[in-house]
């Protein structure tokens, strides 16, 4: 890929944290819904960290994140990555995307769920791109 096809970089605020999903998503998703709709929500993602692959970015300065992490039920047959935002100041909200799903019925059919989880990513990414421009 010639250089000035290369995506630009990520803004230096925003920090990828993997290891484990941040209270912050819990909190805010909480204080929109309750706990009740919010333990429901995107098939228990935010009260069990235990639905992987995810990506997480976070902005400690705004106090703000970004998330990739499976949204749909383990038993539906079509999984799907959602992208999910907590801007600063507050609130939280599922960013409209591409579906970036996968049939784990059938692993190895394109898209795996590898190739689902990379394209979110990379979208994820972009959104971080444009979202500088406005906060």
């Amino acid at each position: 890929m010639p250089h000035w096809e290369d995506p630009p970089p990520l803004p230096a605020a925003w920090q990828r944290r993997d290891a484990a999903i941040l209270p912050l998503w819990w909190e805010r998703l909480c204080r929109q819904t309750s706990p009740q709709s919010a333990a429901i929500y995107a098939a228990g993602l935010f009260t069990d960290d235990r639905r992987r692959p995810i990506a997480q970015w976070y902005n400690e300065a705004a106090d703000a994140a970004l998330l990739v992490a499976p949204e749909s039920s383990p038993e539906w047959p079509v999984q799907r990555f959602g992208i999910f935002y907590a801007p600063p100041g507050g609130g939280f909200t599922h960013v409209n995307s591409a579906p970036h799903e996968w049939h784990p019925r059938q692993p190895r059919q394109s898209p795996t769920e590898q190739e689902a989880f990379l394209a979110a990513v990379v979208e994820a990414e972009r959104f971080l791109q444009v979202e500088m421009y406005f906060v």
